[in-house]
């Protein structure tokens, strides 16, 4: 490894801090024994059958292969996919949901809106509570946070009594209102706890007390499906590292870039849905300004999807509305936009005869044929192998050989059916990768309103940099920086992650100096709730606090987050607010009104507690020409191509080579395609320029 120093020389004092992250086919380490800065990554193949198993495995090796002491370990932080395997595979909780009387058809009618609105075939996903599973009782909160009926206990014991009957595992308690007060989800709460203290409950406020009734009941559901798998998978985490004399208290990367413990884990689900997303980005975000590049388009091609996120000005970009499978997720998330192609989607040839990519996928069981692990339908890993690009070392850490045999019969099977040669046909399942992928990124760059060629492309991933740079030049994008380690920069992003917990109250009132002390007594608020979950988290150094409102123009029917500064408040300049609307407004429609009346709905907080400040190593650039390992022929979609390979451990700073080339390395391979200028830069990134 880059920076080692033999581990016996700090193994009394080693100070070792571990980011671990799973994803549908693989298992990343990225450790730092931050004393000497030595860093060790690898990749373990993921066990579905038995979720964490995975992670002893990774244990044992990164003992054995670099001296890791897990009585050593002072930050431990994990991201996992379980809660969104669990929407995505419908493999949640059965759960019942009360409401109020007369409301019960909620989540069936959500927003009226459908998924596709050109498709004539196209319709809405089946909500995760079944309307037999609905419960409507008497209750009934006014807007203003007054009563109007209290909740009929004798509806909620007949309702409790139905739902276990039914097989309930746990209670969803989402009322009107509940926003403004909490009172009558928190007393039918307790009664439900008292008469069937064996069913888990959550109530809307708890999870996210946000206005607009389908919006808090569909987060509250999302948190309570997930939560028993969640939980146990947690609770077997913390003792399987307790049984590794693992001392540091496990940690968990959140969907909004951030960290929290594994005890709020377990009932905070929902806050995890995206963590290894937003890891990658969180990583990407720390690399970039390591660089010094300040607009980057992040791409994670993981085994079953590819992902997509904007870093602006080194910051990840963030958002509300992700969707979760087929469910909107209302709570602060870094903004990533997926599509279903990985390095394991399955390549199809349709009743009509046309050549599809994904979006099912191979996964780690079997996975691609090349893995010889008993798959025997062509995926993008086998096109990559069959056209030569891949294949050339181990990969993954040595844990996979690939077998091009293999790999050439699955893709051999399409191109009979398509009537091309097996090398067409790879190369046109590369092209159809790429070509979706393609659109997907335009479609987040016209929501954000950027122009691509002003930013950079960071693959990573396993399968990011083979696809990576072909992307890049699809898109008119003039740089690529592929990091020293791709395969585990998601892993490395809960290394560098800060603790962070958003916190929300809905004012919903005109913006005006009449308001100011409403806006003021909700900052204190959330500022004192941020100050004590961080204590919780066991931070007891200084603290940022973020704030932000989200506001719109009266009658406007949906408002837009806004970057407040507190000393606003403090000064009572409403001015100052106003017009950060204003510009956030111009900014995102080109359009404002300077005239028009604004309305202040929430106001959010986010408390921040800063991480460790890690670095790694930087070497003086040699400026000197790479010299090839190899050559070897590949396809590059004109005819076969003789290519330069490189070793990427021997690349140092300064080096330089164009393509075509294959840079191998131990988590994944880098393709690059003609044209491209390739350089090692100070901190190892691998930076490809394409000509004008």
């Amino acid at each position: 490894m880059d920076g080692a120093i033999a581990a016996d020389e700090v193994q009394n004092e080693a100070d070792w801090k571990v980011g671990v992250d799973i994803g549908g086919t693989f298992i990343d380490f990225c450790a730092l024994e931050a004393r000497s800065g030595r860093v060790a990554s690898l990749k373990v193949l993921t066990t579905p059958e038995d979720p964490g198993a995975e992670l002893m495995t990774g244990l044992t090796l990164l003992a054995e292969r670099e001296g890791f002491d897990s009585a050593r370990v002072t930050r431990f932080v994990h991201g996992t996919t379980i809660g969104i395997n669990t929407i995505i595979q419908r493999k949640g909780a059965s759960l019942a949901l009360f409401t109020n009387a007369g409301f019960e058809d909620v989540i069936e009618l959500a927003r009226l809106r459908m998924p596709d609105m050109y498709s004539l075939f196209c319709s809405r996903p089946e909500p995760l509570i079944s309307r037999d599973m609905v419960f409507g009782i008497p209750a009934r909160m006014r807007a203003d946070g007054s009563e109007s009926r209290a909740p009929d206990m004798s509806a909620v014991e007949r309702a409790v009594a139905a739902a276990k009957a039914s097989g309930a595992q746990g209670i969803i308690v989402s009322f009107l209102h509940s926003w403004r007060n909490p009172a009558q989800e928190a007393s039918v709460k307790a009664t439900i706890a008292r008469l069937a203290p064996d069913v888990f409950v959550f109530t809307s406020a708890e999870v996210w007390p946000v206005i607009r009734e389908y919006e808090r009941s569909s987060t509250a559901i999302l948190n309570g499906y997930v939560h028993p798998r969640v939980s146990g998978y947690l609770t077997a985490l913390e003792k399987r590292l307790r049984s590794r004399g693992v001392p540091a208290r496990p940690m968990l990367t959140k969907s909004n870039g951030g960290l929290m413990n594994a005890a709020e884990g377990k009932r905070s689900c929902v806050n995890m849905l995206l963590s290894g997303t937003a890891s990658g980005v969180i990583g990407a975000s720390w690399l970039a300004r390591q660089a010094g590049e300040d607009k980057i388009l992040t791409l994670d091609i993981g085994g079953t999807s590819a992902d997509f996120a904007l870093i602006i000005g080194g910051e990840a970009q963030f958002g509300t509305g992700e969707l979760i499978g087929e469910f909107p997720l209302y709570i602060p998330s870094v903004s990533v936009s997926s599509i279903g192609v990985g390095g394991g989607s399955i390549a199809s040839v349709d009743a009509q005869g046309v050549l599809r990519v994904g979006p099912e996928s191979a996964g780690s069981a079997p996975g691609p044929a090349c893995y010889g692990r008993g798959g025997d339908r062509a995926t993008v890993t086998d096109a990559m192998v069959v056209c030569g690009w891949l294949g050339h070392s181990e990969m993954a850490y040595g844990q996979l050989r690939i077998d091009t045999g293999l790999a050439q019969r699955a893709v051999g099977e399409l191109a009979a059916r398509l009537g091309r040669t097996i090398e067409q046909t790879a190369q046109a399942i590369l092209d159809i990768a790429v070509s979706e992928m393609f659109v997907e990124v335009e479609k987040l760059a016209s929501r954000a309103g950027v122009d691509l060629r002003d930013f950079t492309l960071m693959p990573f991933g396993g399968g990011g940099p083979m696809l990576g740079a072909f992307l890049a030049r699809e898109l008119g994008m003039k740089r690529v920086m592929a990091p020293r380690r791709p395969g585990v920069v998601s892993a490395l992003g809960g290394l560098v992650a800060d603790l962070r917990g958003d916190f929300i109250r809905t004012i919903f009132s005109p913006l005006s100096a009449a308001s100011l002390p409403d806006i003021r007594e909700a900052f204190e608020a959330l500022a004192g709730e941020g100050r004590h979950w961080l204590a919780a988290q066991g931070h007891d150094a200084a603290a940022e606090l973020n704030l932000f409102c989200d506001m719109r123009y009266v009658g406007q029917s949906y408002e837009i987050e806004v970057v407040l500064s507190p000393q606003w408040l403090a000064d009572g300049d409403m001015a100052a607010i106003a017009q950060a609307f204003h510009l956030t407004h111009q900014q995102l429609y080109d359009f404002h009104d300077p005239d028009g009346d604004i309305e202040l709905v929430n106001i959010r907080l986010s408390a921040i507690g800063a991480g460790p400040k890690l670095s790694f190593p930087q070497t003086d650039e040699v400026n000197a020409p790479a010299n090839p390992a190899r050559q070897l022929p590949v396809y590059t979609g004109l005819g076969v191509e003789t290519v330069d390979l490189h070793d990427r451990q021997t690349l140092m700073p300064g080096s330089t080579f164009h393509g075509p080339a294959v840079v191998v390395q131990e988590d994944t391979t880098f393709a690059i395609p003609a044209g491209a200028q390739a350089r090692v830069d100070r901190h190892l990134n691998l930076l490809l320029t394409f000509p004008e």
